[in-house]
């Protein structure tokens, strides 16, 4: 089967529009790869803060632990004893109410004996 120049137009006039469609797909693909190529871009930077994020956490955890922790325990420690201190200044008072009220029943007493003294007599 021999082609004829006929055929071998008609079969290049039928390739035209696929070449057009070729050439689209080409540039549909162009702009694909320059939205991958945008993408990688701003996953990297977004690498770039959660790494910086990642930082700075171990930053505040280190903080913490070294610090801030160290420091309330320090403070605790110190209010510990300022506490014993004021139990037992809140003691002394507690001995100190016991003995005035001591103190007074035994004066009213001592009015008691006074009076019955001053009668008997």
């Amino acid at each position: 089967m021999a082609l004829t120049q006929e055929d071998l137009q008609a079969i290049a006039g039928l390739l035209q529009p696929i070449q057009g469609e070729i050439q689209a797909m080409k540039g549909e693909i162009q702009a694909i790869k320059g939205e991958v190529q945008a993408i990688k871009g701003e996953v990297q930077a977004i690498k770039e803060d959660v790494q910086e994020l990642a930082r700075r956490t171990t930053n505040i955890e280190l903080t913490l632990e070294n610090e801030t922790n160290r420091n309330i325990k320090i403070i605790a420690e110190g209010h510990l004893d300022l506490s014993r201190k004021l139990d037992d200044a809140l003691k002394v008072e507690n001995e100190k109410e016991l003995l005035l009220i001591r103190v007074n029943i035994l004066e009213n007493e001592l009015r008691k004996v006074k009076e019955r003294l001053a009668q008997i007599a």
